[in-house]
């Protein structure tokens, strides 16, 4: 019997600080997954959507446009179109540092740890570990804060801390100047940040957000929105 390897790509950014000096509240790590039918159809579409963003605003296509500088409208325009596209899933970990116990030390520690829990409570739980279990997730990450001996840290990590399934972690980091797939994971983590942080500064992108397409999880605690139905592998294996 032939062993069937789903592949999952996902791509993920950070918004706020983890840096134990910051005063900031929350930290979060979000972005989206998808699968290889549906990858360049995302990507795609967010690069036209970008592109007439562009030129309404006479902006050089060459520059990014970072979702902190986004209007309302910018926003919505992404997200209501993007959402849409089949097997596109939005996951979400926002962390509350003041309900932490423990003081943060060490950033890369801690980012790595972020992401175990963002897979754990807001990817893997849309799986259905049944019909598949061999999966390679392909992950796509920001590079403003990687240092240079931190390469292989967040793969290694990963293959380590879930080694009871069989599940093979492969991460590459981007510029996000170049990735629109990073791109938008930026602008789906600053969404879901101001969620927590601040929500009338998005009060007119949260009605356009179809909870269904995301998952979205607070730390620490139970707090969680979004969907729940387990997502079907159907045409992309």
């Amino acid at each position: 019997m032939d062993v069937i390897i789903l592949e999952i790509y996902v791509y993920l950014d950070e918004s706020g600080s983890i840096h134990k000096n910051s005063n900031t509240r929350y930290f979060a790590i979000a972005g989206y997954f998808t699968f290889k039918s549906s990858k360049n159809k995302i990507t795609s579409l967010y690069k036209k959507i970008d592109k007439e963003t562009k030129d309404l605003r006479n902006m050089d296509l060459k520059k990014e446009l970072k979702s902190r500088n986004m209007k309302e409208n910018e926003k919505i325009k992404f997200i209501k179109n993007i959402q849409n596209i089949e097997n596109f899933y939005g996951i979400a970990k926002v962390f509350d540092k003041s309900l932490m116990r423990k003081e943060i030390v060490e950033s890369n520690i801690f980012f790595n740890y972020a992401v175990k829990v963002l897979l754990k409570d807001t990817l893997i739980p849309l799986l259905n570990l049944q019909k598949v279990s061999n999966i390679t997730f392909i992950l796509s990450i920001d590079n403003r804060n990687l240092r240079v001996g931190d390469l292989r840290n967040l793969e290694n990590y990963l293959n380590m801390e879930f080694c009871k399934y069989k599940f093979r972690f492969s991460v590459t980091y981007y510029d996000s100047a170049t990735n629109f797939g990073v791109q938008l994971a930026d602008l789906i983590v600053n969404t879901f940040y101001m969620y927590f942080k601040d929500k009338t500064i998005i009060k007119n992108v949260i009605p356009i957000i179809n909870f269904k397409k995301f998952r979205v999880s607070l730390f620490p605690g139970y707090y969680r929105l979004g969907r729940i139905k387990k997502i079907s592998y159907f045409n992309n294996i």
